[in-house]
């Protein structure tokens, strides 16, 4: 009996039950062969065809010399971020690490791949058995980080008996990119000797511990494992290896002078006799896991029907039980910032109405700051905002977390979609925080208190952002603002103590001049808010305290302004720079 048990994704339903791995595998036949000599030096050849249907196939094969002794010692090696890939590196995993020999064999040809004129908005397809295989997913990739999403179809990329390409690092880092990890599967025969060349018949999991360099290779993408009896897909890193190297250990010392499986036979099979069952969810797979498990590693020959009760092959069926569920159950809890869009910018509004309030009657940050000493009814105010602050902070920490870890081009796109969104939020809510910071009494929030999320906002918008004539803003620009207030007043509470060292008396004045000149500098830009300069705010309370320092002699631009402004039902007119 032939069992399809699909747990990847829907390209492995499609490949198999179409013809779409037939026509691949058939492409790849119709390479022209390179010549036979074992004296010649493996090389790598391509061929470009169009179906019937305007579908471009690229289909890439080595030269039949190719054995797995091609990629045992040194040229099993990873080299480290080549110049050629460092564009699948990510702020997460800034270093990967690749096939050498695979990314020695692309460059040999990437400069007749570079020439090709492929139209990427019609369906492409790419392909390769063997190292042809490795080329065919660096092709991938290479393309992925070129074409314009917005006018190109995605590639899909099958390979057949691929040797695994890349490390850990190589793997999350195509992962963190839903759209690129969904465009790849790889084939794999249980008679295939050369896709587990790097996977060790001891690796139980992708943090056991070991010196070998066949356990530091990690896959990514579908893996369709096949054999006679049926096939399985897996998108899971780990089970993936796992079954791997049991694999290996089912057919050590087997087929090892094989050089390149043919795939024909077994394909044609599974075409004929696929029995596809879809995965709804997580739950559905858990409550019926194992009996779906044993069907499935006995439908690609891990396990045989008598091995059932056997503690080696229970022992494994537990283990890919165990790692899909938490796969599964991590794929359906996955945070998608989209998702939960419209729900935030509630929240923010009910902010904005504390904003409101708050602002006519004694502003924006006082009011929060000095809310219990304000009467129950302020503090039942604050409260209420405190849950909306709690969540926006939870869900614009996971965006910025999930948007950082993706690649630059792509990043770039989606940091631009939320910069402006991440920038109301925190001009809204981080003078909150600040307000919180230091009615704790503490100090220095900038460099001790700042949430990280808050500063890779910032430098989102001083990224994209396009200068402008400015008008008179109803909220202060810089969401630290309020901190270099706090600041300065700590600056003059150092220099009106009596035991403060000379030094430091000199240090703080030298801070409260850097001081003036902000805030001189956002005053001209208009970018700070009107309540600032309300009867009794944290800012006019410090400029009393200050000018009492100073002298009534002292003078200065940011002196000289205060003493022109003029104010009225909380609005101001810059007597010098309007």
């Amino acid at each position: 009996m032939s069992n399809f048990h699909s747990l990847g994704l829907e390209l492995a339903n499609l490949a198999v039950s179409s013809d779409l791995l037939l026509k691949a595998w058939d492409a790849i036949l119709e390479i022209p062969p390179t010549p036979s000599d074992p004296n010649s030096p493996v090389s790598i050849t391509f061929k470009v065809s169009q179906l019937p249907n305007e579908t471009t196939l690229v289909a890439f094969d080595c030269s039949s010399t190719f054995n797995l002794q091609h990629l045992q010692g040194e040229a099993g090696d990873l080299v480290s971020s080549p110049a050629s890939f460092q564009f699948v590196c990510t702020k997460v995993n800034p270093s990967v690490s690749i096939h050498k020999a695979a990314t020695d064999y692309f460059a040999s040809v990437q400069a007749e791949l570079s020439a090709l004129q492929i139209d990427t908005s019609s369906p492409l397809i790419i392909t390769g058995r063997s190292l042809g295989g490795s080329i065919a997913s660096l092709f991938t990739l290479w393309l992925l980080d070129r074409i314009d999403p917005r006018k190109s179809k995605r590639p899909i990329c099958i390979t057949f008996g691929s040797p695994l390409l890349g490390d850990k690092a190589f793997q999350q880092a195509i992962s963190e990119r839903a759209t690129w990890v969904s465009c790849f599967l790889h084939v794999i025969s249980n008679q295939d000797p050369i896709p587990r060349v790097f996977v060790s018949p001891e690796t139980t999991s992708l943090t056991a511990q070991s010196t070998r360099s066949t356990s530091r290779y990690v896959p990514f993408g579908t893996t369709l494992f096949c054999s006679e009896l049926g096939c399985a897909s897996f998108e899971e890193p780990g089970t993936i290896l796992q079954l791997m190297a049991k694999m290996s250990l089912k057919s050590l010392g087997a087929n090892q002078g094989l050089q390149i499986f043919d795939y024909g036979g077994v394909l044609k099979s599974l075409k004929s006799n696929a029995i596809l069952r879809k995965v709804g969810n997580a739950s559905e797979v858990i409550n019926q896991s194992r009996t779906g498990i044993i069907l499935l590693l006995q439908a690609i020959e891990v396990i045989e029907t008598q091995e059932q009760a056997t503690s080696e092959a229970n022992a494994l069926i537990t283990k890919v039980e165990k790692k899909l569920e938490i796969f599964l159950r991590h794929r359906k809890n996955a945070f998608d910032p989209n998702k939960y869009l419209n729900e935030r910018r509630l929240n923010l509004s009910y902010v904005g109405c504390y904003k409101k309030f708050a602002t006519n009657n004694g502003g924006y940050y006082d009011s929060y700051k000095n809310a219990r000493s304000r009467g129950r009814e302020e503090l039942r105010n604050k409260e209420k905002i405190v849950k909306d602050q709690r969540i926006l902070k939870q869900y614009w920490d996971k965006t910025v977390e999930d948007i950082e870890r993706k690649p630059q081009k792509e990043g770039a796109s989606i940091r631009t979609r939320f910069k402006y969104g991440g920038t109301n939020y925190r001009r809204m809510v981080e003078p909150l925080d600040i307000a919180e910071y230091y009615s704790q009494g503490k100090k220095n929030y900038l460099k001790e208190g700042r949430s990280e999320h808050y500063k890779v906002l910032e430098q989102w918008l001083k990224d994209n952002s396009v200068s402008e004539k400015k008008q008179a803003v109803g909220m202060t620009e810089d969401s630290c603002f309020w901190a270099h207030v706090e600041e300065a007043n700590i600056s003059c509470g150092v220099l009106k103590d009596g035991d403060t060292s000379p030094r430091d008396k000199e240090v703080s004045l030298e801070n409260l001049v850097e001081f003036e000149n902000y805030m001189m500098n956002s005053i001209e830009k208009y970018s700070v808010s009107t309540e600032v300069f309300l009867e009794g705010s944290t800012f006019m309370k410090f400029w009393q305290d200050y000018i009492a320092i100073r002298g009534n002699s002292y003078e200065s631009k940011l002196t000289s302004f205060m003493k022109n402004k003029k104010g009225g039902s909380g609005s101001m007119v810059l007597m010098e720079y309007k």
